[in-house]
């Protein structure tokens, strides 16, 4: 066996050290993943999973190719079973790491030898390949505790513990591109360290659904909109982007109706740790003393406010309520009092008056998160998540007996419902607008989220929600929109140069040079379909029953998710997160969280079955 074990090594050290070609070249493969590793130093050359089992592999995420020189050799025992030895020559080398894999599990096994050196196991992810994260609860390093799950978006989750209480090391730079992960090795004082994994398609029981592989984008993506930055150890539009406290509500939101991530991991843990950045004086984009917000954007405090109740709701957590409720009602307070004349509505503090954006790239920034366009002032979807935090405020006061807060923050949210409609609404178009600025100008750009959100949350009287949503899909197919897989645009019509807010003369980022911005239209925030926001017009059509319209438009979408078309870079070497209604790409992201906030559509859409709605089958 010893003698075995020498030519096995000699062989593994004489072979190739590319990376293989493809998942059938790898060192072990099974309807669930595929991995390859180095031939001199523990780490993988090729990794790849499907969750569900289809055998979807051909998409190597590993960056590191193989090499010749590093400190190990690299042995394969009985099936399945690989290991790193030091001193491979020698007949009593002893292995450092062990490898054992099977169908939807591996293990990775260090042992501690005397002599030898036993660097740690990694394994780095290219982001240009799949924007991997790792999600748990944080050290202050970075450093993820276990148990933890790895998702690769697109094809699905490992869920990595341990018996020992050891941590993964968690790396992600915007300068590297990859995304790195570190599993430590034995020491003398710990001299066995094992890893297990297990291959996991974490997302909520759908019924109906089984088996539909319609929904396959679902069950592997459910998890996408989890981005763990390490630096910052928050939630993030991506591992090595930014963290936006606007978008804290939408992981909140996707985040409670997940199932548990592991024994003892949610993910409202992830939102958890998160808000208690923010707490403790970290700063997001849309605050002040980040980026290029002067003040807090309009949606920011909302943003916060039902994060943290969506933490605490359903009975969750109540010494956390508790010990921050004091900065909670802080949060609700100065968004109140954003109401300067006192109509009901929260105000951003620039005007949104058409015009005031100088040309090029302002370094003041609009109300809310589509932030190239001039939102001000009385801003329609700030104000309709004012209005949910609100009603989120007020249950967060009842459930510590707050009796006095609980009913100012419900008197505050009916006055904001009663302003909302006749301020916004639009008779011209029959839809609301988005803005209506200080000089009284409404702003509208048939803004499908905007009437989306409203209807959902229920700030459009009943008799007219039919109404508007009959304008929006007539609109829709006016101006010859059918490209569903790639999402929705969030104006169906050109916003005006003097309402946008980035101008530059190839209308990069939406904004070019013609007054009526027509060589901007389709590009970025301007019109361009995306993932994000679509889940608010797909929301209100399943609310009011128009099961056929919203499948007509989530189907499509569940398809480019499973294809993976919401990540990754086009030909003009611009991201698929925001694209041309023609294809072309023009995202700057890469990976952006919004796009796979639309998969709680399927929720919506399940609910309205349950109320009586037909599905559409088979579209």
């Amino acid at each position: 066996m010893r003698k075995l074990t020498v030519l096995l090594v000699l062989g593994a050290l004489m072979g190739a050290c590319a990376a293989p070609a493809s998942a059938d070249d790898s060192d072990f493969k099974s309807g669930f993943y595929a991995v390859a590793f180095d031939p001199s130093s523990p780490a993988f050359t090729w990794f790849s999973v499907d969750s569900i089992g289809r055998g979807d592999l051909a998409v190597n995420a590993a960056q590191t190719a193989g090499r010749t020189n590093g400190p190990l050799a690299l042995g394969r025992g009985a099936q399945g079973r690989f290991f790193y030895v030091f001193g491979a020559r020698e007949k009593k080398a002893k292995p450092v790491w062990e490898i054992a894999l099977a169908e939807k599990e591996m293990t990775l096994r260090s042992r501690y030898v005397q002599g030898a050196p036993s660097p740690p196991f990694t394994l780095t992810i290219d982001q240009k390949k799949n924007h991997a994260t790792l999600l748990g609860l944080m050290n202050q390093d970075g450093s993820v505790k276990l148990p933890a799950i790895l998702h690769l978006p697109d094809q699905g989750s490992w869920r990595i513990s341990s018996a020992q209480a050891v941590s993964l090391g968690y790396e992600a730079t915007n300068r590297a591109g990859n995304v790195k992960i570190t599993f430590k090795s034995a020491t003398p004082e710990n001299p066995v360290v094992k890893y297990n994994w297990e291959v996991v398609a974490i997302c909520p029981k759908v019924a109906g659904i089984e088996g539909d592989a319609r929904f396959d984008g679902f069950r592997r993506n459910w998890l996408n909109i989890f981005q763990m930055n390490p630096q910052r150890r928050m939630l993030a539009n991506h591992a090595s982007s930014d963290t936006c406290a606007f978008c804290f509500y939408e992981y909140a939101d996707v985040a409670r109706r997940t199932p548990p991530l592991a024994h003892g991991l949610s993910a409202l843990d992830l939102v958890r740790q998160s808000l208690d950045g923010i707490i403790s004086g970290a700063r997001a984009y849309g605050m002040p003393g980040h980026g290029d917000f002067v003040g807090f954007s309009l949606d920011t405090y909302p943003s916060l406010l039902i994060a943290a109740h969506d933490c605490v709701a359903d009975g969750q957590d109540s010494r956390w309520l508790a010990a921050n409720y004091a900065h909670f009602k802080s949060w609700a307070d100065k968004l109140l009092a954003t109401d300067t004349n006192a109509d009901g509505l929260v105000k951003y503090s620039l005007s949104g008056n058409s015009g005031i954006w100088p040309g090029g790239f302002p370094k003041v920034r609009p109300a809310n998160w589509w932030d190239t366009i001039g939102f001000g002032h009385d801003d329609a979807y700030a104000n309709a998540l004012a209005y949910r935090a609100l009603g989120d405020m007020e249950q967060m006061a009842r459930r510590l007996g707050q009796t006095e807060d609980a009913t100012h923050y419900h008197a505050a949210a009916e006055k904001l419902r009663e302003a909302y409609f006749k301020t916004f609404f639009n008779p011209a178009t029959g839809v609301l607008g988005g803005w209506r600025s200080s000089d009284g100008e409404l702003h509208d750009y048939y803004f499908l989220y905007v009437n989306g959100i409203a209807i959902h949350y229920g700030l459009v009287p009943p008799d007219k929600a039919n109404g508007i949503m009959d304008a929006l899909m007539a609109k829709i197919r006016e101006v010859g929109y059918t490209q569903f897989d790639m999402g929705l645009p969030g104006n169906l019509i050109t916003v005006a140069l003097k309402d946008y807010v980035h101008r530059t003369p190839d209308g990069r980022f939406g904004g070019g040079v013609r007054q009526d911005n027509k060589d901007g239209f389709q590009k970025y925030e301007n019109g361009a379909a995306t993932g994000c926001f679509a889940y608010f017009t797909l929301a209100a059509l399943y609310d009011l029953g128009r099961m056929e319209e919203g499948d007509r438009i989530l189907m499509p979408m569940l398809r480019g998710f499973a294809m993976g078309d919401f990540q990754g870079f086009g030909a003009n070497g611009m991201s698929k997160d925001w694209r041309a209604w023609d294809g072309t790409c023009s995202g700057y992201e890469g990976f952006l969280t919004d796009n796979y906030y639309a998969l709680l559509a399927v929720l919506d859409r399940q609910a309205a079955i349950t109320r009586g709605g037909n599905a559409v089958p088979g579209r």
